[in-house]
């Protein structure tokens, strides 16, 4: 565990504890920080407070020793297509089989065991189970990920998520031929009620917002550039399927296909503002070959 107190700063009023915790203590639940809260391992000001304290700018938050586990993740080597990096953050464009962080199924051989190998420091930066880990990739999906090497890029970078000033662009096959050229889709997302393993356009679910622009049109297929306003797991591809123009390739929502070996999806572009300099960057990654050979065949 840390044997250092940690102290954040507020950068604007308005939150409460419990949200603003949830931010720098990514990988925390709302629960799991109020819980800490109540234990008193948190202060304001050198004062114990409440979950729903409301916070002022440029007020101390303090966490007191053994709140936060370091990761108990092995070191692996797992080469890693990195296209950018300084002392802040990576950006890395990630190949398609290889999952994020550990989870059901895939224990280990992830881009985070990969990141521990290469970065040692980074196990102090997150959670402990996705160290560095701000956002994440489908396993299939291939593209462009940014990853903090400092508690301080994390909360920077993960703020900005939650404000939806990073700029996410996607590039999609998706099957047949959309009515409309270009569209936003604003339909919530929730856990599908008879397969949890599946996620599905439900009343109650979580506001998802996609926008897309055909680029392409095949015979039987539809290529498409891609923005995320929101961030939903299986966001895209619950969308599309929800249209009844499934991404190629998709097992889970859609259908196989002949040559292409999964899902027709890539993160091509990532738009944020750096955390060190406030400076806007952009960084974009060209359809890897094992899904791009596939528009031969359309």
């Amino acid at each position: 565990m840390h044997c250092e107190t940690l102290r954040f700063i507020v950068d604007r009023s308005g939150q409460r504890l419990d949200q603003f915790l949830s931010l720098n203590l990514v990988g925390y639940s709302r629960s799991r920080v109020s819980n800490l809260v109540h234990s008193g391992r948190v202060s304001v000001e050198q004062r114990r407070a409440k979950p729903s304290t409301k916070l002022k700018s440029g007020q101390v938050v303090t966490v007191l020793p053994a709140l936060i586990q370091e990761s108990n993740l092995e070191p692996q080597s797992i080469d890693l297509n990195i296209i950018y990096e300084d002392s802040h953050i990576l950006v890395i464009d990630k190949q398609a089989g290889i999952p994020v962080h550990p989870g059901p199924g895939h224990p280990d051989g992830t881009i985070a065991n990969a990141l521990l190998e290469i970065y040692p420091n980074v196990k102090r930066v997150g959670s402990e189970d996705r160290p560095g880990i701000v956002h994440r990739l489908d396993i299939d999906t291939s593209g462009l990920m940014v990853v903090a090497r400092t508690q301080e890029a994390h909360l920077s970078i993960a703020r900005q998520f939650e404000n939806r000033t990073v700029e996410k662009t996607y590039l999609a096959l998706v099957t047949g031929t959309l009515a409309r050229e270009e569209a936003i889709i604003d339909a919530a997302i929730g856990r599908s009620p008879g397969d949890r393993q599946r996620m599905s356009v439900l009343e109650n679910g979580r506001q998802a917002i996609t926008r897309y622009k055909v680029i392409r049109r095949y015979t039987n297929f539809d290529l498409l550039e891609i923005r995320l306003l929101t961030g939903r797991t299986h966001q895209i591809r619950v969308h599309m399927a929800s249209l009844g123009h499934p991404v190629a390739g998709d097992k889970i929502y859609g259908r196989e296909f002949d040559n292409l070996a999964r899902q027709f999806l890539h993160s091509a572009g990532l738009q944020f503002s750096h955390p060190d300099t406030a400076k806007r960057v952009k960084y974009e990654a060209a359809l890897p070959g094992d899904i791009s050979q596939f528009l031969n065949f359309c």
